[in-house]
């Protein structure tokens, strides 16, 4: 049995209330992650579920596996515990926004990444209401206007407004379609009554109509008539290729 690697810890997230699947030998750690100390969380878990997780194992790397709203979920936790010197290694359930956005594999490749892996310093993507932003932010329907830095994005009407944090800052699109934005400079003319396009930048505001706001596949309660994402004054340390 390989000794247990008491400095990396597996937070294994679950909506059931059980172990989530793993990429190597389901839902117990096996292969290159049987040496770690693994701890199952709720789904999105929260302070009174990781707080005494973080204080009881000082942990230099915790491994997440779930989702990407659970990456988030743990993250913020790091954030707010002012423990952004852990670094944070990620074990998707599948393909996500936020596997993409960082050029992460997924399943036993994953795991490989997450055990052995080096950490380096990424871009933290906060939003006004005290959240952040791992994968993928998205406003449908959304009328008003939109900028990125002083890039004017959106004037008008867009069946998607799309936002994306990346090694490079904050990448926005508006458009009738879903795809993530690539950080491409496609700018509104200043003047135009209407127009929607991309930018890349350190913050994104939008002002529209009331509209719901997806954040990392989890909406928000209500619709809200603002939304702001930036770049935090500090970046996070993640595991990737």
């Amino acid at each position: 049995m390989s000794p247990i690697d008491s400095d990396v810890v597996l937070l294994n997230c679950s909506d059931e209330g059980q172990a989530r699947r793993l990429p190597v030998h389901g839902s117990r750690p096996g292969g290159p992650l049987a040496a770690l100390t693994a701890v199952v969380l709720p789904a999105r878990p929260g302070r009174s579920d990781l707080d005494p997780v973080l204080a009881e194992h000082t942990p230099r790397r915790v491994v997440v596996a779930g989702t990407d709203a659970d990456l988030a979920a743990v993250l913020l936790r790091l954030l707010r515990t002012e423990r952004l010197d852990v670094e944070v290694a990620y074990l998707p359930a599948h393909r996500s926004p936020a596997t993409t956005a960082w050029g992460l594999p997924t399943g036993k490749a994953a795991a490989a990444l997450a055990v052995a892996g080096t950490a380096s310093a990424v871009p933290l993507v906060r939003d006004d209401t005290g959240g952040v932003l791992v994968g993928r932010g998205e406003i449908r329907d959304v009328r008003g206007e939109c900028y990125c830095d002083e890039t004017l994005v959106l004037r008008g009407q867009a069946r998607r407004l799309v936002v994306a944090p990346g090694p490079d800052g904050i990448a926005v699109r508006a458009g009738w379609g879903g795809r993530a934005p690539d950080g491409r400079m496609r700018p509104v003319p200043a003047r135009a009554p209407k127009g929607a396009g991309s930018a890349l930048g350190r913050a994104v505001q939008v002002g529209c109509e009331p509209a719901i706001v997806v954040a990392d596949g989890v909406p928000h309660p209500r619709p809200v008539p603002r939304r702001t994402w930036y770049r935090h004054t500090a970046d996070w340390l993640l595991v990737r290729p």
